[in-house]
């Protein structure tokens, strides 16, 4: 049978030395799954190295390792990958049956579709509805039946990580989230949330619902069989934060600059959520650079000024962020092979 995404989506990716994150309310959702159904947690607890005692600690916390040797336990020995969420369980492999529904899919927006139709089938409960409106997508959850309290956050915060998890997979690219909003009050732990999600968050929100960039919906699935298999005989976390890889990130950046040419790596990154430092890394990663897309909005600017309008050379210099006209004359003869004013003169001419 195939195995499910393990519940480490909800924490970020272990690594040595990395300190505990995952909050114990958590893990108090999971031991209320075999409250429900009536089983003893203690040899889940115990595989996961957590003392009963630590349950009764508010703001205590346990490594993303040890969360996910307790979900992996819990969902095999329960029989159900959703942890008393739904009215019905769902037995060990339901998300490993999800994943391969959607991932032969051409692209991601069919792929969503597909993944929130197919959970419908495995539990109403919640619903999952994918909207476009203009250039933002929006994965809204409708929960259709109460769910009980002592998992409820634990079911809502999972079912956005298992879309965005595996969305990232599917097409193997980072996928940043515009923002996160949550019918739920704001937690004791709410920083783990900014791990989780990476972007503006909203609490006592009217839907549980993440926003993201549409164009990510248009790109094509790139996971074959094997592929698909590997991760699911391995159990892999669907987790965001391993594709440091934006396929959209070098679009976004140039249609940033497109409006502020000379902006700065600070106010680029602050658009995007993210990083100067990571900005320049992926940027590279993608073989690409801030500085050739700066150039690349500067020399259109420059162009349309020129072609457009009277203005001077100097003026169109200041324009384009140059400090002297010399300095421009010099890159503008690099990009176009001719200086700005033989360029104006031969694109009269067209």
């Amino acid at each position: 049978m195939p195995r499910a995404p393990s519940h480490s989506t909800l924490t970020p990716p272990a690594r040595a030395g990395a300190p505990a994150a995952t909050p114990m309310a958590f893990v108090r959702a999971v031991v209320a799954a075999y409250e429900r159904h009536a089983v003893d947690p203690s040899a889940a607890l115990r595989q996961a190295r957590i003392a009963p005692r630590e349950l009764r600690l508010h703001d205590g916390r346990i490594t993303a390792s040890q969360f996910e040797a307790l979900c992996a336990h819990a969902m095999q020995e329960l029989d159900d990958e959703a942890l008393a969420w739904f009215s019905r369980r769902l037995p060990w492999g339901s998300y490993g049956l999800l994943i391969r529904a959607s991932v032969t899919a051409p692209d991601l927006g069919v792929a969503l579709r597909r993944w929130s139709r197919h959970h419908r089938l495995l539990a109403d409960d919640v619903l999952l509805h994918l909207h476009i409106d203009g250039d933002a997508a929006t994965l809204r959850l409708e929960e259709t039946r109460p769910i009980a309290p002592a998992v409820r956050e634990l079911c809502l915060v999972t079912l956005l990580r298992y879309v965005h998890g595996f969305a990232c997979w599917a097409i193997d690219s980072r996928i940043a989230l515009r923002g996160a909003s949550f019918a739920l009050p704001e937690p004791r732990h709410a920083e783990v949330y900014a791990l989780l999600f990476g972007c503006p968050l909203a609490f006592d929100a009217p839907v549980t619902a993440m926003r993201f960039d549409a164009r990510y919906l248009a790109l094509p699935l790139v996971r074959d069989e094997a592929a698909t298999r590997a991760m699911l005989q391995q159990a892999l976390a669907l987790t965001v934060r391993q594709y440091r890889r934006d396929r959209l990130l070098a679009q976004q950046v140039r249609e940033h600059l497109r409006q502020r040419p000379v902006a700065t790596a600070e106010t680029v990154a602050a658009a995007l959520n993210l990083s100067a430092r990571t900005l320049h890394r992926q940027l590279r990663e993608e073989g690409s650079s801030l500085q050739s897309l700066k150039d690349e909005a500067r020399f259109a600017l420059a162009q349309g000024l020129l072609r457009q309008t009277a203005r001077s050379i100097a003026q169109v210099a200041r324009a384009a962020g140059f400090r002297n006209e010399k300095s421009f004359a010099r890159a503008f003869t690099a990009w176009s092979g001719l200086p700005p004013g033989r360029w104006r003169q031969a694109s009269a001419g067209h």
